[in-house]
């Protein structure tokens, strides 16, 4: 029985071994073979120098050139209303008639007090002339005139502050009156604008001053239109800067002429300075961004030793980005003119890895792309 037993365990040790050696065997084989490389396919651009225009950029908000809110100077009743809300007016244009019947009234009367008191006054002036009347009744029958002119003017201009007219072209607000409401002094009666043009007040660090000049063109973008662009012209500097920010404010004046743009916008300001820009710039795709620094691929030639011999290969290098202007971003370091680097699908890509450069389907970069679907 043991000796039956002593054979099987012999057995069992002999198809152990001949296992262990034929695992040896095929584990001496894998190593003495090359793995196999899977090249990876991407696009590549050759990095090239390229000019871009000089720029600021600021946020601003939109002011009306001329814009008050029309109110009553005298109190009274609103007797006519004469204006449409949102209308476009002419500067004289009238807008509300208070009541003016007691004051109307009281200038008939005044005009003929002094007309009584004109002719009053041509007669002693007649006989001053003559010497027939003395110097005190010429000085009466004149004070009597001029005081009766004045009465008759001071009717005149309450009548004229209580025909509210526009003070300059302009569009209209919102209606805030009735007819036959009693107006109190310096209520509001509609808000007027003028709309074109406007003006986009913004300020910039005093750092910028002396590249800052009137006259230099400014791009205004709001979200309220997204695809347009505003153009205008730097009209203004303030003369101090801010003490608070040490910043200075800048206003701009902008073309409005189909009154897209509206006084308390919120806008985006590009100010386009004269000088140009040379950038070294990449399409924004190529770079992979990442918490400890921004990296690109770039592709080279694959060692002769190496298993992808003949192909391409990329090496990741970091690089400091500049400003962004539409597909590319412009690169201060880590990159050289001519470099050919990998545009699209970094995410993928290992340090030295092999790929192969196919650019039949790559996108196409431009520096203001208009895309159709947003």
């Amino acid at each position: 029985m043991k000796k039956k037993i002593l054979i099987a365990l012999i057995g069992v040790v002999v198809v152990l071994v001949v296992i262990s050696g034929i695992y040896a065997l095929m584990i001496r084989t894998l190593i003495g073979q090359k793995r196999p490389v899977n090249a990876e396919t991407v696009t590549a651009v050759t990095v090239q120098p390229q000019t871009w225009e000089s720029a600021l950029t600021s946020v601003g908000s939109l002011v009306a050139v001329q814009g008050v809110t029309v109110a009553a100077e005298v109190a009274g009743k609103v007797a006519h209303i004469a204006f449409e809300p949102g209308a476009m007016v002419q500067a004289g244009d009238l807008l509300v008639q208070q009541d003016v019947a007691a004051e109307t009234a009281q200038l008939r009367s005044a005009e003929a007090s002094l007309a009584l008191a004109k002719v009053s006054l041509e007669r002693s002036t007649k006989l001053l002339h003559e010497k027939t009347s003395s110097r005190s009744e010429f000085d009466s029958a004149d004070a009597q005139f001029k005081q009766a002119a004045a009465q008759a003017d001071n009717l005149k201009a309450v009548i004229a502050k209580k025909t509210i007219r526009a003070p300059f072209a302009g569009v209209l607000g919102i209606r805030l009156v009735n007819l036959g409401q009693m107006l109190s002094v310096g209520e509001a009666i509609v808000s007027l604008q003028t709309l074109d043009p406007v003006f986009v007040n913004f300020s910039l660090p005093q750092q910028q001053l002396t590249k800052i000049k009137t006259g230099l063109s400014v791009r205004v973008k709001t979200d309220a239109q997204p695809d347009r662009v505003f153009e205008g012209a730097i009209s203004a500097l303030n003369p101090q800067v801010e003490a608070a920010t040490r910043n200075i404010m800048i206003q701009g004046t902008i073309k409005n002429a189909d009154l897209q743009l509206r006084p308390g916008m919120f806008v985006t300001v590009t100010m386009v300075l004269p000088e140009q820009q040379a950038v070294l710039a990449i399409p924004a795709t190529g770079v992979l961004n990442a918490p400890y620094s921004d990296s690109v691929f770039i592709v080279e030639n694959a060692p002769d030793n190496d298993a992808a011999a003949g192909g391409k290969v990329v090496r990741q290098q970091f690089v400091r980005l500049g400003v962004r202007k539409g597909d590319f971003v412009a690169v201060t370091s880590g990159l050289k003119q001519g470099d050919m680097i990998v545009s699209t699908g970094v995410f993928k890509l290992r340090n030295g890895q092999a790929v192969t450069v196919d650019n039949t389907l790559a996108p196409k970069f431009e520096l203001a792309p208009t895309p159709k679907d947003r």
